[in-house]
């Protein structure tokens, strides 16, 4: 009874003292639960748990490009594709004993161009190792890289993509560069699986190859696209890799792991050997969800390599990496040491500068780069970023669109948008490329300066461009010739078309005069259409708005 008359906040103290008394060494606290109702429009503040973060993509990759050389990195055999197997095959591709490997300065050359381009440090003193590894298209059994002190190290690649809400926004990133190592490719396993049984051609055995290592900057499959088209123009900018992916001049190894900001890298794993920059975005992105799907469910990502399937847009297991293979990596004692030179000046006395390979002469050599070319396209002709962007990426595309300017008089970004939209529309919609296209650039050139001159309207145009696209070798004067396309030159003519299209819209006419200057628009295009596209639309507006207002 007497606890009765105690206040609840004296009674919670005492309960909490005496219980501090039994068990001095926990923690309880007892505190006044409030059952009251609570008050009208009044939420209880409930402290909001924070959702864990999603999980992202990491992606690196290593590149492998195929030097552009007569001949092979360490003997004289030649180097071209789809010749017929094993007739490019010295002694010592094939690793008869008693055979040394001789450096192809060429491709030491390509190796540091690249490096340039690409702001890496040129190491002037670099080595060759023997990576062992036993494949049926590897006679030697091991294959001479540079896995101790590469050519190349530090480097950065700056590329761009499209985003925003319209994809119109060019957006810019950059990837780290690990190194860029020589190194030689293998031969070719030919699988016969009619008369169970492989073929070897050693004919790619022993070309020079440019690994390039990119560390894992990337978070998806759009930015390691982008990063390897971006790569793919500057190799063949520089003449170092024709970059053919569907040649295998230009291949991918995608390393793919899955983790939540902040906390250290999931478990990667290996897509090898992707030869499109389509299917690399698509492989890319289909191991990150299924990383990402297989943690969810509980499970746990395999250091395995994989292997992309185009036809179901799948990565499939090809072996797992639990292991750790021993490669035995050791110097390989039958090349010294590569080295370069800053310059002439510091070249040893006795070295025959032609014989030698100097940093400053190949530097002064660099092309323009597509990020600089870019950058003069918009400051040069006023064009949108977006459409450097476009024009740089196809090859060829730069050139067709000076040649169009220096043969016009219309205004960069009138022919821009013919450049972009209507020739890049046909071409791709026919997968052809820009040297493919049945309309040069005089003979577009041709087509826009007729509409510069109001020969012929914009809609013409356009229907004159699709006529020269289908019957290749017709020009545009005589198309237009032809079917009597030219704009109608007759005042009076044009006066009496608009006349008869007011008088038979008296609604648009009247929401005209109402203050709506939008319905102009469709009297305009029912003049067009009953001129078949020949009026000059900025004497037509004029016409109307006279007959309207």
């Amino acid at each position: 009874m007497a606890a009765s008359c105690v206040a609840p906040s004296e009674l919670l103290h005492i309960v909490n003292k005496r219980l501090s008394i039994v068990y001095p060494k926990a923690s309880f606290v007892i505190r006044r639960i409030n059952t009251s109702s609570p008050r009208c429009g009044s939420q209880p503040q409930l402290r909001a748990k924070r959702a864990p973060q999603q999980l992202v993509g990491v992606v690196g990759l290593e590149v492998h490009a195929q030097i552009n050389s007569n001949t092979k990195l360490f003997s004289g055999s030649g180097v071209r594709f789809s010749a017929p197997p094993n007739s490019l095959v010295s002694p010592f591709d094939a690793s008869l004993p008693g055979t040394l490997p001789v450096l192809n300065k060429r491709c030491v050359e390509a190796a540091v161009m690249t490096g340039l381009a690409l702001d890496c440090t040129i190491n002037r003193k670099s080595l060759f190792d023997r990576k062992h590894y036993f494949y049926a298209d590897l006679p030697a059994g091991y294959q001479i890289t540079q896995q101790r002190r590469p050519i190349a190290v530090d480097g950065m690649l700056t590329y761009s993509l499209l985003g925003g809400k319209k994809r119109s926004q060019v957006i810019r990133k950059t990837v780290s560069i690990k190194q860029i190592q020589l190194e030689q490719d293998s031969g070719k396993s030919l699988h016969d699986d009619l008369r169970s049984q492989t073929l070897i051609d050693l004919n790619r055995a022993g070309v020079g190859l440019m690994e390039l290592v990119m560390e894992p900057d990337m978070s998806c499959g759009e930015e390691a696209a982008a990063a390897v088209r971006e790569l793919q123009l500057i190799l063949q900018a520089l003449g170092t890799c024709q970059g053919n992916m569907s040649e295998g001049q230009l291949r991918v190894d995608a390393n793919v792991s899955v983790h939540r900001p902040g906390e250290p890298l999931g478990v990667r794993t290996e897509v090898k050997n992707i030869n499109s920059v389509r299917y690399l975005a698509r492989a890319i992105d289909y191991e990150i969800q299924r990383q990402i799907g297989v943690l969810q469910r509980g499970g746990t990502v395999q250091n395995e390599t994989r292997a992309y399937d185009s036809k179901s847009g799948e990565t499939i297991p090809m072996r797992d990496k639990e292991g750790l293979q021993d490669y035995r990596f050791m110097p390989e004692p039958n090349l010294p040491p590569l080295i370069v030179y800053e310059d002439n000046a510091s070249l040893p006395s006795g070295i025959d500068a032609c014989q030698a390979v100097v940093v400053q002469k190949i530097r002064e050599g660099l092309p323009e780069l597509p990020s600089v070319k870019r950058d003069r396209l918009v400051q040069t002709y006023g064009i949108l970023p977006e459409h450097s962007f476009t024009l740089v990426n196809e090859d060829g595309l730069v050139e067709y669109f000076e040649a169009v300017l220096k043969a016009t008089k219309m205004q960069p970004r009138k022919v821009i948008g013919w450049v972009t939209n209507e020739l890049v529309g046909h071409l791709k919609q026919q997968d052809m490329s820009v040297s493919q296209s049945p309309i040069s650039p005089s003979a577009l050139a041709e087509l826009l300066e007729l509409q510069e001159t109001g020969h012929i309207s914009s809609s013409v145009a356009k229907q004159v461009f699709q006529e020269m696209w289908r019957s290749s070798g017709r020009t545009a004067p005589e198309i237009i010739q032809e079917q009597d396309l030219g704009l109608v030159s007759d005042i009076a003519q044009l006066h009496s078309i608009c006349q008869k299209v007011v008088d038979s819209h008296p609604d648009e006419v009247h929401a005209i005069r109402n203050g709506n200057e939008k319905v102009l628009n469709k009297l305009m295009g029912l003049v067009q259409k009953e001129t078949k596209g020949r009026a000059d639309p900025v004497l037509v507006r004029a016409i109307l708005h006279e007959k309207t207002s």
